[in-house]
Parts: structure tokens; C-alpha cells; sequence
């Protein structure tokens, strides 16, 4: 292959990087998500002040420019974060927020709290309100049975209890 048409790195400043997508969902927030997104931007800032004091090198160029993105992206969150009072939720079936414990055909409890997309973390038994396990459970009550589409299968699963994290 002729060399004529590959650019060579030239030592140039990097242009800050392309910037990550946003999502096409609303972005409802717990008020423990909204947190979350506030104390990740200072992390973020924090990160760059100390970089930015580390010198001119293209090393540090190259980070900060990662840094800036990361930091639009939070940013953009944000900005476009709808916080959802969970005190005014309701009691009675599944809703933004809630905690929800689950009951498989074995008996196996689980339980899942459905929050917005940034702060979802399944380890941590927390699911994306726009997840399929979240939207099969949504408006569901105490004693309904759901069915989970999953990859793995549809999984049938009654609601035990709902409950929000002020009461747990």
C-alpha cells in the first residue's frame, strides 16, 4: 500500500474529541442519581484543574481534550436532567424510583430499583427505567405477575412489594 495518503502524526495539539452521544430518552433523576452526576462533573473538573497544571505536553493535551468531552457529556445530563420527587410517587404500583422486590416460579426474591439511565447499576440491583425488566414491572402492583423478555428467555416474576428509598 502506498504511504502517499496515510497522515503522520505531526505533533499538533489534538482537537477535543467527538462528543459522546446523548440519550434519546428523558432523563429522569432520583435525587440520589442527580447527586451522582453532580459529583461526577467536579470529579471531572477536578481531574482537569490538576492536569491542566501539569504542563504543555501532548500527553497532557491529549487527556485534557478526553476530559473536556467527558465533561460536555456530564454536563449535558445535566442540563437535561428532570429530577422526579419520589415522595409524591405512587404507593399503591410501580413507578419511577421504586424499589421493587420480585419473586421467580422457585421462590427466589429479588429486588430491583428502577432509576434513570445514569444511575443504573445491575450489580447493585438498580435498572434503567427504559430497561426491559423496568417497563415490564412499570404500573405493575403488589401481587401482579410480569413477564421479563430477556435474551436468555421470558421469565415470569410477581411483584412481592413496592417501596421507595425514603421508606426503606
Amino acid at each position: 500500500m502506498s504511504r502517499a495518503f496515510v497522515k503522520e502524526p505531526d505533533g499538533d495539539v489534538p482537537a477535543d474529541e467527538m462528543d459522546l452521544p446523548q440519550s434519546d430518552h428523558p432523563n429522569y433523576v432520583t435525587p440520589a442519581g442527580l447527586a451522582q452526576l453532580q459529583a461526577r462533573l467536579d470529579d471531572l473538573e477536578a481531574q482537569k484543574a490538576a492536569l491542566a497544571a501539569q504542563g504543555d505536553a501532548l500527553e497532557t493535551h491529549q487527556a485534557l481534550a478526553h476530559l473536556n468531552r467527558d465533561i460536555r457529556y456530564v454536563e449535558g445530563r445535566l442540563e437535561r436532567a428532570i429530577p422526579v420527587d419520589l415522595a409524591a410517587q405512587p404507593r399503591e404500583r410501580v413507578a419511577f424510583g421504586a424499589i421493587v422486590t420480585v419473586e421467580d416460579s422457585a421462590g427466589k426474591q429479588s429486588d430491583f430499583a428502577i432509576v434513570g439511565e445514569d444511575e443504573a447499576d445491575v450489580d447493585a440491583g438498580k435498572v434503567s427505567y427504559v430497561s426491559p425488566l423496568a417497563r415490564a414491572l412499570m404500573e405493575a402492583e403488589v401481587g401482579d405477575s410480569i413477564t421479563w423478555k430477556r435474551p436468555a428467555g421470558d421469565l415470569a416474576l410477581e411483584v412481592v412489594a413496592i417501596r421507595y428509598p425514603e421508606e426503606s
